[in-house]
């Protein structure tokens, strides 16, 4: 809401003698491309709402049937399970090559650089194939004495590189490759003013990577570090070209017998939004938590805005004289 008072050349901008500031009537600004674009968003959502809701081909009472069932929990289980494994596979390699980026040997800074170049520029697709391939390649896996014909250990590359590993193989490469990029900015964003006034006072480096690098640098990193993995758990779904049983290879695997494909595409989507909803409120609580050295005042939490509400709402109803009654405070 904005007021004006233009006042003519030669004379002062302040109110007429007699009259106060508080007399003039307070013009709300129009702004017409802010109600039609409301309005135009309000009708997206009651379209959508009416066909999710009336248009009986969603069968919702199919997607009911199998949401919580036997075989779908199953899959969901072995989602959740690539995707940890994967990423801690991936952050724990992206760590130790943003560091080799950083490192001032030529030649680590080269292999990590190279690592994420090729990871990067190759389909997440053709990585899984060539990992559960690899058998094509070297019949036997071997660790020894390179060179030599010592051998410690030798076993049946089949037998070692399964459909599991081969997923968790190729997520976790394909992983680190953004991983790393993703920690190297944020241990670049950090002032380097910091370091050597903390060099300075004789802090040890341990200390100066603890407690002045990494919490600064965990502020530019987390969102982007949520949301590949975000991405990752829905990458999962592209396992299923290795026959490894996961969430979306077991919901087709039902609709190819049920030709019900619309109801259970949509119980592997309410399942990865449920998935992705539970990464994102705990992003939030994160990302608040290493926002205390940054902010004089922290982000209310969504418990914390509902108090706020009540609170301006009994405030309001105390300045017009009611009180509010206990079921509506409730």
């Amino acid at each position: 809401m904005t007021s004006t008072v233009s006042a003519a050349p030669g004379r002062s901008s302040g109110p007429p003698p007699g009259e106060s500031v508080s007399d003039y009537q307070i013009v709300k600004v129009r702004k017409p491309s802010h109600i039609a674009g409301t309005i135009v968003a309000g009708l997206i959502v009651v379209l959508v709402a009416s066909s999710l809701l009336t248009n009986p081909r969603w069968e919702w009472d199919v997607v009911a049937e199998w949401l919580f069932a036997e075989s779908i929990l199953a899959g969901l289980l072995e989602t959740l399970r690539l995707t940890v494994l994967s990423g801690v596979v991936g952050f724990l390699l992206g760590f130790v090559l943003a560091l080799m980026r950083l490192s001032s040997s030529p030649l680590m800074s080269g292999v990590a650089w190279t690592f994420s170049w090729l990871f990067r520029s190759t389909p997440l697709l053709v990585q899984l194939l060539i990992w559960y391939n690899l058998a094509y390649l070297f019949e036997t896996l071997e660790i020894g004495i390179p060179f030599t014909d010592i051998t410690f250990v030798s076993a049946n590359t089949n037998e070692v590189v399964t459909p599991l590993v081969a997923a968790i193989l190729g997520l976790g490469l394909h992983q680190a490759a953004y991983a790393a990029e993703i920690i190297r900015g944020g241990i670049l964003s950090v002032d380097q003013g910091q370091l050597e006034a903390a060099a300075a006072l004789g802090i040890p480096a341990r200390h100066r990577n603890l407690r002045i690098v990494l919490p600064q640098a965990m502020r530019a990193t987390l969102p982007a570090a949520f949301n590949e993995v975000i991405t990752l758990i829905k990458g999962t779904a592209i396992v299923y070209v290795l026959a490894y049983q996961e969430l979306f290879l077991t919901v087709q695997i039902i609709y190819s017998r049920t030709q019900e494909v619309l109801p259970m595409l949509m119980v592997a989507t309410i399942w990865y939004v449920v998935l992705t909803s539970i990464l994102s409120v705990a992003q939030f609580y994160l990302e608040r938590h290493f926002a205390k050295g940054a902010l004089r005042t922290l982000p209310p939490t969504p418990l914390q805005k509902a108090r706020l509400k009540i609170t301006e709402w009994r405030r309001k109803l105390a300045e017009r004289g009611e009180s509010p009654s206990p079921a509506a405070a409730r």
